[in-house]
């Protein structure tokens, strides 16, 4: 795939922080594949392209990337497994940044569950959009801190303004609390509970609700 950035994915890649992964700029010596931050980086730029082209139903938002999912594929609330259903929602050819059989992720499963039921224009992403780690432990996930925060929070910000959404969708408190820190007023702020820790049920609820599922739906009850 031909590299062409999105100045906005600029941005995101000229994010340097300690003990953070920037899965466009940096490449995984274990699990990518020589081009992988290209691939990656264009991927996104494609999916903001398209995204632009018609009104965004909402921008949902989790928390960071995880080391099973978005370190890997570059797209937030997306692993291995979802990927290419990610660029086809979009009619965006997506190419696989990494080596090897796909990894699953459990918050992604959840998410594309759902978001298969659903016909809405959504574009993913996260307060932070790398992926933060413990020291030394490049394969753990840890919650950012408040200085990557408030760097994730300027971008958020800058693509609410970009993609122009009906709504913001967060998906869990850390989500929630970094919307609601930005000067949103135009664009409502949706809560939803986070699929992880037990909170499954209750964010295919809230969903589904959200959306107007039918109930019975057997991907979600």
């Amino acid at each position: 795939m031909k590299l062409k950035c999105h100045p906005f994915v600029d941005a995101v890649a000229a994010l340097r922080f300690e003990n953070c992964f920037n899965p466009y700029i940096d490449r995984c010596k274990v699990h990518d594949v020589p081009d992988a931050p290209h691939r990656r980086a264009a991927m996104l730029s494609a999916l903001i392209e398209k995204a632009t082209l018609a009104p965004v139903d909402a921008i949902w938002i989790g928390r960071d990337l995880g080391y099973r999912g978005g370190r890997r594929t570059g797209l937030a609330l997306t692993d291995d497994v979802h990927m290419l259903r990610h660029g086809q929602r979009w009619d965006v050819p997506l190419e696989k940044p990494t080596k090897g059989d796909a990894v699953a992720e459990r918050t992604a499963s959840v998410i594309w569950d759902v978001l298969d039921l659903i016909e809405d224009r959504v574009f993913l992403w996260n307060v932070f959009p790398l992926h933060p780690h413990e020291a030394g432990d490049p394969f753990t996930n840890r919650t950012h801190n408040a200085r990557e925060r408030r760097a994730g929070q300027e971008l958020l910000s800058v693509l609410v303004d970009l993609l122009k959404p009906r709504r913001v969708v967060a998906i869990g408190n850390n989500a929630a609390q970094a919307a609601e820190r930005l000067d949103l007023s135009k664009v409502p702020v949706i809560k939803v509970r986070h699929p992880s820790y037990g909170g499954q049920a209750d964010f295919l609820r809230e969903i589904a609700i959200l959306y107007k599922l039918p109930r019975k739906q057997p991907a979600l009850f």
